[in-house]
């Protein structure tokens, strides 16, 4: 597990999502997370949708079913499954900015909360399905995550977990200048490994019903997001003051960084199906085979 020099915590992503709201909406749009192109021919817009669509195939989702969106940003997520699925949908957000941005556009069966998933106060398998797109980096303790999604999931409940991840025994430069620089600027408190992620479902009581590693497939998301970050710079002066004087601004160093990151192979981005164990310890429900890409 890469582990920052600076700690991170709840608040510390809370006000970083807060103050860079603007920058992200301009840079990533409604749906904060990394696209995922199939033919490399779709638009930065399609991929977005593309990486969301995976996730609903991954969990088998049915009409009517109770989700849970861990980390659900401004809500686009939510609202797709909700209209794309017939799901219904409970997102929760440590941002006040995204919540308000998600009750301005308003969908029938999604529901956001201002709320902390480590103490989320769901009742105990309430939920048929649970998914979590690149917000398990932001949870100072990632055992617990994964502890109250087994608790909130039914004794047949799926969990899809998209997630950035350090790659496996990296050392030396890629953790000094790319990987703990990305924790801090960020507000990851850690970045784990495929292994890491595997442990800590197993010891929460999950199955590993499939991982697939997509990296050479949603990397281009970052030069995208740097093109439209320079453009932003040149013609909005919000973002510029940003840049310049805000609090959070060393984000903006880490994006030529996290292209570097893939490049190099430091970092990857995982997609992990699990499943609740059954009685004989094998998957229930949906799953998928692990897919691997060269390294």
């Amino acid at each position: 597990m890469i582990v920052p020099r600076i700690s991170q915590h709840a608040v510390a992503v809370a006000d970083h999502y807060d103050e860079l709201d603007p920058v992200y909406r301009r840079v990533w749009g409604e749906h904060v997370h990394h696209g995922l192109w199939g033919t490399g021919r779709e638009t930065p817009a399609e991929a977005v949708e593309a990486l969301v669509d995976t996730v609903g195939d991954r969990l088998g989702l049915m009409p009517g079913e109770a989700c849970v969106d861990i980390g659900c940003g401004y809500g686009s997520t939510a609202r797709q499954l909700a209209i794309t699925r017939r799901v219904r949908v409970t997102g929760l957000t440590l941002s006040a900015e995204q919540t308000i941005f998600a009750a301005a556009h308003p969908v029938a069966d999604v529901v956001i909360h201002l709320r902390d998933w480590l103490v989320n106060g769901l009742t105990d398998a309430s939920a048929d399905a649970a998914w979590a797109i690149e917000s398990s980096e932001h949870m100072v303790d990632k055992p617990r995550f994964f502890a109250e999604a087994h608790r909130v999931l039914s004794p047949s409940g799926r969990f899809v977990v998209c997630a950035w991840l350090a790659e496996t025994d990296a050392g030396g430069w890629k953790v000094r200048h790319l990987l703990e620089p990305i924790c801090r600027e960020g507000r990851l408190p850690s970045m784990g490994t495929r292994e890491d992620y595997e442990a800590m479902a197993i010891a929460a009581g999950f199955a590993i019903a499939g991982y697939e590693d997509v990296s050479s497939r949603v990397a281009r998301t970052w030069t995208i997001c740097a093109r439209r970050l320079v453009k932003a710079l040149l013609v909005d002066r919000h973002t510029r003051r940003l840049a310049l004087g805000g609090r959070n601004r060393m984000f903006l160093l880490s994006i030529p960084r996290l292209i570097l990151a893939y490049r190099t192979g430091a970092m990857r981005y995982g997609i992990f199906t699990l499943s609740k164990a059954g009685e004989n310890g094998e998957p229930r429900g949906p799953g998928t085979s692990a897919h691997e890409e060269p390294a």
